[in-house]
């Protein structure tokens, strides 16, 4: 049977499993909806692009043939980065006026329209309620929790709503407004926290990236650090989490439908429209429209965070939007502070294929096209990279954050390119007067420190710790570090 190309992708899904069962089969053993809806928009999307074909991704399983490269001789196929502090015309950028005014647009550009895509300029406004609040304890501390809805205006289609859930939790008592670490897809207190998100197919988890609001405390570890949470309140720092699915779904079928899919109306997206990476970053920046308005927050101080797949998704809502102070980037690889030029782990291809390449604009796809109209392209091809991604955060607060393969966090992610980013950032930093890694070395040559060696002495730092696919153990690390550039006085605010 040959599903009818006029069909849109809902009535298609509906037609299929329809088909299934007259065939005699279950929806649910014949078919997954989702994979099969994400494949033909997939589809869609490479037929907009004129592309025949694109080159599979390496596959994460050493054993297998197709495995992905963990040879340093083979790692930097395109060893020369754009350069950050140069003008498309050439020109060196010497001042900040300069680059704010001539080279950060250009990069911004660049982004926009081939890796990340653009936030429509017709997005609708939220409009935010606090739906409950509630007294209640973080550790020995008292705090004030507030649970938060952001309703999108749906009028341009009534057919889609968008919720975007949020919670904030502030110390009790405090003195004055305090600074707030906003967390993509972190637990917030059970008084206030939504329940937990469910995915098709994934048993309730929302993603690699981490735990979904409300879900039940993991107990830790024995001589563990507190949780995040406890140590920011005991610190005097108020935490929010929002919850990326309520903003926008983590999969391709779900392009339709979330804040991309109600600007589209429903329909598929166009080449340089927005991927999830960026609406979820979209999302935050809503939730700091909020927290602007809130007289218990110190909205000149709100940082984000978050891990994985969240870890990309932090990393472009503070590049994009300066009004974010401070970011804590955990174990982000490739999409994040990974270099795509490097030839480690996971692959410019792996996010141009099926299960990942909603997180990017369509047009990212070109870069893993070994057939289309105008020939192939690949990651030597892409007018920027991760250490521009960086560069974009500059000079406010920037810390990246990775674990070790013996616990869990990857090889794939590729620790090693996300330290030359990083390093290869180093000089927007330093011309914008903020201080850098402290890393004197060219990043092609540039190795990391050891782990559990931070590089903290500066607004942008680097830190390895010897845990798993986590920012917990960075934590401790983190705060004294933002409180010192922030020029905080934590004795001063507390209760």
């Amino acid at each position: 049977m040959k599903t009818p190309q006029s069909l849109r992708p809902g009535w298609a899904v509906a037609w299929l499993a329809a088909a299934a069962l007259v065939a005699g089969l279950s929806a649910q053993t014949a078919i997954d909806t989702t994979d099969w809806t994400a494949a033909q928009d997939h589809q869609n999307m490479m037929d907009q692009l004129h592309i025949k074909a694109l080159r599979p991704g390496p596959s994460g399983n050493e054993s297998a043939p197709n495995h992905a490269n963990y040879d340093e001789a083979l790692a930097n196929p395109y060893p020369n980065l754009p350069e950050v502090l140069r003008l498309k015309n050439g020109r060196k950028v010497t001042t900040p006026a300069m680059w704010w005014n001539q080279r950060r647009p250009e990069i911004v550009e660049d982004f926009e329209r081939e890796v990340l895509g653009r936030i429509p300029k017709n997005v609708p406004k939220v409009n935010w309620e606090v739906v409950k609040t509630a007294e209640a304890r973080v550790g020995s501390h008292a705090v004030l929790g507030k649970q938060l809805l952001g309703y999108v205006d749906n009028s341009s289609d009534p057919n889609i709503k968008v919720d975007i859930q949020m919670t904030l939790v502030v110390p009790a008592g405090a003195k004055a407004p305090v600074p707030v670490m906003m967390m993509f897809g972190g637990r917030s207190i059970p008084e206030v926290a939504f329940p937990a998100p469910v995915f098709p197919g994934r048993g309730g988890v929302p993603g690699r990236g981490g735990p979904g609001p409300g879900r039940a405390p993991v107990a830790p570890p024995a001589n563990a650090d507190p949780p995040a949470m406890e140590q920011l309140i005991a610190d005097g720092w108020g935490f929010a989490t929002i919850n990326p699915g309520s903003i926008q779904a983590d999969n391709g079928a779900g392009l339709t439908k979330g804040i991309i899919g109600l600007v589209n109306k429903g329909q598929p997206r166009k080449p340089d429209d927005w991927g999830s990476l960026r609406a979820w970053g979209w999302g935050a920046s809503r939730g700091l429209d909020y927290l602007e308005t809130d007289p218990a927050v110190n909205a000149k101080q709100v940082g984000i965070e978050g891990v994985s797949r969240y870890g990309k998704a932090a990393l472009v809502t503070m590049a994009f939007d300066t009004r974010f102070a401070v970011v804590l980037i955990g174990s982000s690889g490739e999409g994040g502070a990974k270099l795509h030029r490097r030839n480690w782990g996971e692959a410019v291809e792996n996010l141009t294929g099926t299960g990942e390449y909603h997180w990017m604009a369509g047009n990212f796809l070109k870069y893993g096209a070994s057939e289309a109209d105008f020939g192939s392209k690949n990651a030597g091809d892409l007018p920027v990279d991760a250490h521009e991604l960086l560069a974009l955060c500059a000079p406010r607060l920037t810390f990246v954050s990775y674990g070790v393969p013996e616990k869990g966090d990857a090889k794939w992610l590729d620790h090693q390119g996300s330290f030359m980013a990083a390093v290869a950032a180093q000089p927007v930093f330093r011309l914008l007067g903020a201080k850098d890694l402290g890393v004197s070395a060219d990043y092609h040559t540039a190795r990391m420190p050891p782990v559990n060696v931070g590089l903290l002495d500066g607004q942008l730092a680097w830190r390895q710790h010897d845990g798993g696919h986590t920012d917990g153990p960075n934590w401790k690390y983190f705060i004294p570090w933002a409180d010192k550039f922030l020029h905080r006085d934590t004795a001063g605010n507390r209760p």
